[in-house]
C-alpha cells in the first residue's frame, strides 16, 4: 500500500466518483492503467466522522461489475456458503481480524482513535456478506489469500481494466 496521495491521484480518483475523495491515506491498489483502484482511507474523515471501509474501490468500471454481480445474488449465495462451510467461515473470520488491524495501523499512524467503530469491519464481515465492493477491496489491497470471499468476486470481474482507463 502507498502512503501518502499525489495531486494526479486525487485528481484521477475525484474523476472516477465524481466528488472529492475523503480522509484518503494512500493507495492500496492500482489497476494495470496506473489509476487508482482502491484507496485506503483513515478511520475517522477530516470531519470526524467514524470511517470504517478502509479500502475503498474507486474504479467504476470495477463497481459498475460488481453492482451487477451483487443484482445476481452472489451476496445471498456467499451467506449461505458461511453457514455452511467451517473453513471458509473461520477464513472469512481472519480476513475481519486482518481489516481491523490494517485499520487500527492506519490510525495509530495518524493519530485517529475511532472507539465508535471498534470490531466493527465492514461488508459485512464476519459473520455475512452485504457488500461485495468492500470484498473486492480488500482482496485487491492486500493481494490473494487473505480474503476468500473477495477473491471470490475480484475473479468474477475478470480483467475489467482491458478497455483502457477508466478515467
Amino acid at each position: 500500500m502507498e502512503r501518502g496521495f499525489s495531486e494526479a491521484d486525487a485528481a484521477a480518483v475525484q474523476r472516477q466518483l465524481g466528488r472529492e475523495a475523503r480522509g484518503t491515506y494512500g493507495v492500496a491498489h492500482r489497476c494495470p492503467c496506473g489509476n487508482p483502484a482502491v484507496v485506503a482511507t483513515e478511520p475517522r474523515l477530516p470531519t470526524g466522522t467514524p470511517f470504517p471501509t478502509t479500502f475503498y474501490l474507486t474504479c467504476p468500471r470495477a463497481a459498475s461489475r460488481i453492482g451487477t454481480l451483487e443484482g445476481g445474488g452472489l451476496m445471498k449465495e456467499m451467506t449461505e456458503r458461511l453457514g455452511e462451510d467451517e473453513e471458509l467461515a473461520a477464513a472469512y473470520r481472519a480476513a475481519h481480524e486482518r481489516y481491523l488491524a490494517v485499520r487500527e495501523a492506519i490510525g495509530a499512524e495518524v493519530g485517529a482513535d475511532v472507539p465508535e467503530i471498534a470490531g466493527i469491519s465492514a461488508g459485512g464481515m464476519p459473520d455475512r456478506v452485504k457488500c461485495l465492493h468492500v470484498l473486492a477491496g480488500q482482496a485487491l489491497a492486500e493481494g490473494p489469500g487473505v480474503n476468500p470471499l473477495g477473491d471470490e468476486v475480484v475473479e468474477a470481474l475478470g480483467a475489467w481494466w482491458e478497455a483502457g482507463p477508466c478515467v
